[in-house]
């Protein structure tokens, strides 16, 4: 007999939970990712070039899904659990990539390591948070954050094509500056959402 999780795949698509619109663009997200990793993979600037429209389609898609699902009405339990799986597989790969090629070294690992590191914790917290029926919603502040992000990995992305074509671009430059606030910024709403699950596992 297949495992519940195969059994509940293998009905999507005749249940109540089929895979609608949102959820198969955040799906085509999670695919996207071995194709990123490829591009970069000992990227030309042409492969950097590629791989940053791949970057900016999958940040134009986690928007549209979510848009559509809560203009539809059809936000379902396999999108939820989707959504953040699709962006942290994305921003991990990412950033592993760019550690790879060079991108991002010396003390700029420091802040690419605090939002990986941020991200597996702050996964574990919300999974024992939902045990325990407590949502954790996300700050304005973890917006910023988000924004800076996003700004910051692709700029780096950028920065190797943008040399051959546009050498005066600073895109590096804002990539790094962009990746210490992002850290930082991490380390300020990790422990944000640390404390609250620190208070509910005390009761």
């Amino acid at each position: 007999m297949r495992p519940d999780c195969f059994r509940y795949l293998a009905g999507l698509q005749s249940g109540p939970m089929r895979a609608s619109l949102p959820n198969l663009l955040t799906l085509s997200r999670i695919l996207a990712v071995p194709l990123f990793v490829i591009l970069m993979w000992r990227a030309s600037w042409l492969g950097y070039s590629a791989a940053f429209i791949l970057y900016c389609v999958a940040g134009i898609t986690d928007y549209i899904d979510g848009y559509l699902a809560r203009a539809q009405g059809t936000v379902s339990k396999l999108g939820v659990f989707l959504d953040p799986i699709a962006d942290k597989i994305m921003v991990v790969a990412v950033i592993v990539m760019l550690i790879h090629n060079g991108q991002i070294v010396h003390w700029s690992i420091i802040p690419a390591l605090v939002i990986i590191l941020r991200e597996i914790a702050v996964s574990g917290l919300r999974e024992f948070l939902a045990t325990a029926r407590v949502s954790l919603p996300v700050s304005r502040l973890a917006k910023w954050k988000t924004a800076f992000q996003m700004v910051a990995l692709g700029a780096m992305i950028l920065a190797p094509s943008s040399a051959h074509w546009w050498p005066a671009l600073p895109a590096h430059e804002v990539g790094v500056i962009c990746l210490w606030l992002a850290g930082l910024l991490t380390l300020v709403t990790g422990w944000d959402y640390l404390r609250i699950g620190l208070k509910h596992m005390a009761n």
